[in-house]
């Protein structure tokens, strides 16, 4: 399957303008150094000149290994975390530079679902009042009768028993919890759920009901997300379209089928190949591509492309004069046909799996 013919400004033709626009984002932590009077000395680049676009109604999965500055980027796009520099736009407003005041009516629009149920909950509050803060905070019930209707109604919502709602976190298990943290983050009725790896902390068997719920709500209510994910399967399962992260850039962006086979990145191609095959005949006979090395101090990343020193194609395919360029320039992320974004100066579009 080919992707939609694209365009930086306009995205993927049928899609319109996107409802969440990110241009250039950063966010670099200090590093101090010293005797008693501590100096910056460093910095370590988490997020350093990401791009994504999300349109209305999708699913736009953000992938890539631990560390890479994933769960940081989506923190840094609702300023949870303020970006160090670049720009989001959201329906048309900038974020980054917004006081905590100035954010507070866009956090009815845009929500964070955090990664681990067991410390997203405050154990001492019962789920009704976990639920009904948000609506409490903005003053969107006019008396109790409404606030516990609309609490019902969320906790249904989620697939959990009202009658429930007087009980604390603790007497719940990781799956109901995070269902609980999904009421939560939709009680003030968003545009956008940034989901931080919602089911990696869950048992394989939950990890299903909870992504079909994510669906579920996505149809009927609308919601667009940005999947933040490590586990490529359920990525593939509920994303739209992929981006891929390495050393905090973007690499590689694609419609999720177009980028599932046909990779065009060698970061992404040594990811999937990862991916073990149902058939056991398939998993011995294919070819996996071992990455080397370990991940680069994001405080000092390597010159040129970032991944050059653990890439399988620069080590083993390129002349020396590739290999050159590989250290000299950096790779911009750019389409390099049929709408297939990457950032690599020798991309091959390849079939892993």
């Amino acid at each position: 399957m080919s992707a939609p013919t694209t365009d930086r400004a306009d995205g993927p033709v049928g899609r319109g303008e996107p409802i969440l626009s990110v241009r250039g984002l950063e966010k670099h932590f200090p590093i101090k150094g010293g005797g008693l009077i501590k100096r910056t000395v460093g910095a370590v680049r988490a997020v350093d000149g990401v791009d994504l676009d999300l349109y209305p109604g999708e699913v736009l999965g953000l992938v890539g290994e631990s560390g890479c500055g994933k769960s940081t980027t989506g923190r840094a796009i609702l300023n949870l975390q303020p970006a160090t520099g670049g720009s989001v736009v959201f329906e048309g407003r900038e974020l980054v530079g917004l006081t905590r005041k100035q954010m507070r009516p866009l956090r009815r629009d845009i929500a964070l679902v955090f990664q681990d149920p067991y410390a997203s909950l405050n154990p001492r509050l019962p789920v009704f009042d976990i639920v009904a803060e948000p609506l409490v905070i903005h003053g969107l019930t006019k008396d109790d009768a409404e606030l516990r209707s609309r609490v019902r109604e969320l906790v249904e919502t989620v697939g959990l028993n009202p009658e429930h709602t007087n009980r604390y976190p603790a007497e719940f298990s990781g799956g109901q919890r995070q269902r609980i943290g999904i009421a939560r983050a939709l009680a003030l009725q968003p545009k956008v759920l940034v989901l931080d790896e919602p089911v990696s902390a869950l048992d394989v068997s939950i990890q299903a009901g909870v992504i079909n719920l994510l669906e579920d709500l996505k149809n009927d209510l609308g919601l667009s997300y940005l999947f933040i994910a490590h586990d490529l399967s359920v990525v593939r399962h509920i994303s739209d379209r992929v981006a891929v992260m390495y050393l905090g850039r973007i690499i590689e962006v694609a419609e999720r089928d177009e980028l599932f086979e046909r990779p065009a990145h060698p970061y992404t191609q040594a990811l999937l190949s990862a991916i073990p095959l149902p058939d056991p005949r398939r998993e011995r006979a294919r070819q996996r591509i071992i990455i080397s090395g370990d991940v680069p101090s994001p405080a000092n990343p390597p010159s040129g492309c970032r991944f050059r020193t653990r890439c399988q194609k620069f080590a083993n395919v390129l002349t020396d004069a590739q290999r050159q360029k590989c250290i000299d320039d950096d790779p911009q992320l750019a389409d390099r046909g049929a709408g297939h974004l990457n950032a690599c100066h020798y991309a091959e579009a390849t079939r892993v799996i």
